[in-house]
């Protein structure tokens, strides 16, 4: 028997690597195939799964964390001259602690940093993983880094911060850095929010980023704001488009400003991942995440998986460290059957170290069950 394994990250407890690795750990001990194939879909893992998967390099380069602080963050380069910058690498909310989270505060100005120093690395195209952001500043923060300004009504500068969006009346691209009119940039967006709206980026992920219900208010209106001044300089009018609200607003922020192209993370990944040569052959695929909810079903790598294995007839089982959907969301995605991993009543913390023991017990239940 031949089983693809092709999981996404499980956040705070396996990166995509890792968690491979525990479920073929699983599938060898009942004398099956594994074949590990690690995804991500725009966020966490997005990096190290196209490096991977191309050959490519690991660069170093000086940045600032989402408040601003100065650190050393890693962006990928493939052999064809394609950079990988991953935006929690700089601006995710992983590196600042539980009381840091603001996301008014926060800037995605390192980010920018990484942008430049790929340019300058002679990179000929961007992909932007855009997953696991601190920030909600519509790309105003890296904007600025590469030379933009944001200029309030008397024509000062303000901070690339959210706080500052309700105040944005130009922004000025004149300085911007030219390689960036000639650097296709592809952004890989692992939710369909638009950016303002009950569905936008600060109303659904203001609060997981640290935002109070009033500071929610703000950051949307703030980015409705940011929108309607670039449409009014003649840029694309991003308010409703999907995917714009992803990061904090800074997938939309960079179709506006930039001209990036906001893609599905997920269908980009495993894509580059090679995942539909993997299943040639193969008789089973293994998928998972920490989390499989409403959010999942939208496009997050575990649905991109389902949906190339449903393309190519291949059976698909999700093993996840929580399952919150009903019964029959995980079959219209199109796994044939979504698990959850846990096998004891535990602490979060417990739960957290035993995922990878967890993942191999069951998907060496996964696979017995299928021989």
């Amino acid at each position: 028997m031949r089983v693809v394994v092709a999981p996404a990250p499980f956040q705070e407890a396996l990166g995509a690597a890792e968690a491979a690795a525990a479920i073929a750990l699983g599938v060898r001990l009942t004398g099956a195939e594994a074949v590990e194939v690690p995804v991500a879909d725009g966020g966490e893992g997005t990096l190290a799964a196209l490096v991977a998967a191309a050959g490519g390099r690991l660069l170093q380069a000086p940045a600032r964390d989402p408040l601003a602080r100065p650190i050393t963050a890693e962006f990928g380069l493939l052999p064809d001259g394609t950079a990988v910058v991953e935006m929690a690498r700089a601006s995710g909310y992983e590196l600042l602690t539980d009381h840091e989270r603001d996301p008014e505060a926060t800037t995605t100005a390192g980010t920018g940093d990484l942008i430049r120093a790929a340019l300058d690395a002679g990179c000929v195209r961007i992909i932007m993983g855009v997953g696991g952001s601190a920030t909600t500043d519509g790309g105003l923060g890296l904007a600025i880094a590469l030379g933009a300004r944001a200029l309030d009504g008397n024509g000062d500068d303000l901070a690339g911060i959210g706080a500052a969006l309700l105040r944005v009346r130009a922004v000025d691209l004149s300085g911007l850095d030219p390689r960036i009119a000639n650097t296709p940039i592809a952004v890989a967006c692992d939710v369909t929010s638009p950016l303002v709206g009950p569905e936008g980026s600060a109303r659904v992920f203001g609060p997981q980023k640290g935002a109070t219900p009033d500071a929610v208010e703000r950051l949307d209106e703030g980015l409705a704001n940011l929108a309607a001044v670039l449409a009014g300089q003649g840029r694309p009018d991003v308010a409703h488009t999907p995917r714009a609200g992803a990061a904090g607003g800074a997938a939309g922020g960079m179709a506006a400003m930039f001209g990036a192209v906001l893609t599905d993370g997920g269908a980009l990944v495993t894509g580059a991942a090679g995942l539909v040569a993997a299943l040639d052959g193969a008789d089973l695929c293994i998928t998972g995440e920490g989390r499989l909810d409403t959010q999942t079903l939208t496009g997050k790598a575990p649905a991109a998986v389902a949906h190339v294995c449903t393309g190519a007839g291949v059976p698909c089982v999700g093993l996840f460290g929580q399952v919150d959907v009903p019964p029959g969301s995980a079959r219209r995605m199109g796994l044939i059957a979504a698990l959850p991993i846990g096998r004891a009543v535990r602490p979060l913390a417990d739960a957290l170290a035993a995922t990878a023991d967890d993942l191999a017990a069951q998907a060496a239940a996964v696979v017995a069950l299928r021989s």
